[in-house]
């Protein structure tokens, strides 16, 4: 580091000269008395010293500053771990399907109009609503976790819930979700009627998932998450792109047997449109693609009218 010091007349009164003390001491106001040499030297040791050290105290400043960002950072990190440690001990693979729906149920409430509902936890108020029927078997699942995490640090609803999806997702095979934490609970339930009904054909899918921000490629990614839950689409454990193959064989138009039992009519609606069909192909040829584009519908889900902490 190049110092910029100006050049001082050594402190030794031997060679301190009367015309250099003038100089550098010379007054704006009239002096009363003649500063000695010794006070000189020491007024401009105490000046060396000072200045020699502010640079190690800037550093010192700036290294306190960055260890508390940095213990702060690893303390949110510490605190989204612990969160999805007691999370993993509760998710299965038989309990995924219902811990997604949970998701969906909660979040899906959102309206872009007047942004209400969303990732709120008001779903743990909505569990006798006929929509939402056999989730109370999912709340209790969670609440198991939760009991844990609160004794330390209390966790939202709404935080819970979106990890317990994410978690869901990858541990049948999904791709993996890195969830925000952070949101709010409401603390009282959402208004009715804000979820998709499962007889919308596609032209009313694609309308209610508009108001609540999501584009067609959105809506059908999402909905690949029935590749879970037996419904028909592959394995009930296995989560994959088994979801668009079976859009695309369309078994429920034969006759007889099972077949017509596959699917939901929203589900079975989105093949036979054209937008949604041109997504059902590209996921069905192309698995990855559709793990990349629902990891980020789901992240867009679970923040859809979430509200954080300060």
């Amino acid at each position: 580091m190049t110092s910029t010091f100006s050049y001082l007349p050594p402190c030794n009164a031997a060679v301190v000269s009367s015309s250099s003390l003038r100089y550098y001491l010379k007054p704006k106001f009239p002096a009363l008395s003649s500063p000695s040499t010794t006070d000189f030297c020491f007024l401009k040791k105490r000046e060396f010293v000072f200045s020699a050290a502010l640079p190690f105290l800037l550093i010192l400043h700036e290294s306190v500053e960055g260890f508390r960002a940095g213990a702060a950072e690893r303390l949110d990190r510490s605190e989204d771990e612990r969160i999805r440690e007691e999370v993993r001990k509760v998710v299965t693979k038989g309990r995924a399907p219902g811990l997604l729906r949970l998701v969906f149920h909660d979040a899906g409430t959102f309206e872009m109009n007047d942004n209400s509902g969303g990732m709120n936890g008001s779903i743990i108020h909505e569990l006798n609503r006929p929509e939402n029927k056999g989730l109370k078997k999912s709340v209790k699942i969670l609440e198991e976790a939760k009991s844990k995490l609160d004794l330390i640090r209390p966790v939202s609803w709404a935080d819970l819930i979106a990890v317990a999806g994410a978690e869901a997702v990858s541990i049948c095979g999904g791709p993996i979700i890195a969830v925000e934490l952070g949101r709010l609970d409401l603390g009282k339930p959402d208004p009715e009627g804000k979820l998709p009904e499962e007889s919308l054909d596609a032209v009313g899918l694609k309308q209610i998932f508009s108001k609540k921000g999501f584009a067609t490629r959105e809506l059908v990614a999402l909905s690949g998450a029935h590749t879970i839950g037996g419904k028909g689409f592959g394995s009930p454990i296995v989560f994959d792109n088994a979801y668009f193959k079976i859009l695309l064989e369309k078994p429920w138009s034969s006759k007889g047997g099972m077949s017509s039992m596959i699917g939901l009519p929203s589900d079975r609606a989105l093949a036979d449109d054209d937008e949604c069909l041109r997504w059902i192909k590209e996921y069905a040829n192309n698995q990855t693609v559709f793990f990349e584009d629902f990891q980020n519908a789901y992240i867009k889900l679970v923040n859809s009218g979430a509200k954080w902490k300060s």
